[in-house]
């Protein structure tokens, strides 16, 4: 099990990783849940670039503060009900991807053609109504859409991933703009070649590793 204060710290990167990768901007959250309980670490209502490790919330999956100072950003629903619904998620990222915004404005969802992205081999459901998420009702419709799959997308808002630590879980957002990137590119340019099932597979077996993954940390957290 992970230390609590490297939980905190991972967090703290995470959030100023998918502000310097482009991935928010004044909105959008990473949180930790804290481990074997239903509580979590969360930001409070300012920008990932502003997270720090003395302003950090915590929560519980059923909307409640229960310790830290200021308010938490008003789409918290999302985690809580994450948290709640998924015991196996102990981190979740919401990020407001351009690549990924526009992608589920045409009617697709994210659909790997490279290798990184095939650590999406189980599917990008997208959450259809235009909302933010700021209630447990819209919170649990959320975490529906999720189901038992490590990504989503939401229309016209961003993504969400839920992920076994918070560094796995803030990669796999960078991987997926990245795989939204390459997709709308191949849709300008032709007929994309989407990788098979079977594709998908042995690049997953690949790329999901912990040392592929450890690498990648290491440069996007060497840049903030």
């Amino acid at each position: 099990m992970q230390d609590l204060e490297q939980i905190k710290k991972d967090l703290v990167t995470a959030s100023h990783i998918v502000h310097e990768q482009g991935l928010v901007g004044a909105f959008g959250h990473v949180s930790a849940r804290i481990p074997n309980t239903e509580t979590f670490l969360f930001p409070p209502r300012m920008s990932p670039a502003l997270v720090r490790l003395d302003n950090l919330l915590v929560l519980d999956v059923e909307g409640h503060k229960l310790s830290g100072e200021g308010n938490p950003n008003t789409e918290f629903w999302i985690h809580a009900r994450i948290y709640k619904a998924r015991p196996d998620v102990q981190s979740v990222c919401h990020v407001h991807s351009p690549n990924c915004v526009a992608i589920s404005s045409i009617g697709e969802t994210v659909r790997p053609l490279h290798a990184s992205g095939a650590i999406l081999k189980d599917g990008v459901p997208v959450f259809e109504p235009i909302t933010l998420i700021r209630s447990r009702e819209l919170g649990d419709a959320v975490a529906e859409t999720l189901g038992n799959r490590g990504a989503m997308l939401l229309r016209g808002h961003g993504a969400n991933v839920a992920d076994r630590d918070v560094r796995r879980a803030c990669v796999t957002a960078l991987w997926m703009e990245e795989a939204a990137d390459y997709q709308l590119r191949a849709l300008s340019a032709g007929k994309p070649r989407y990788f098979t099932v079977q594709e998908l597979e042995h690049m997953y077996s690949q790329v999901s590793q912990e040392g592929v993954v450890n690498r990648a940390w290491e440069y996007f957290s060497s840049r903030v």
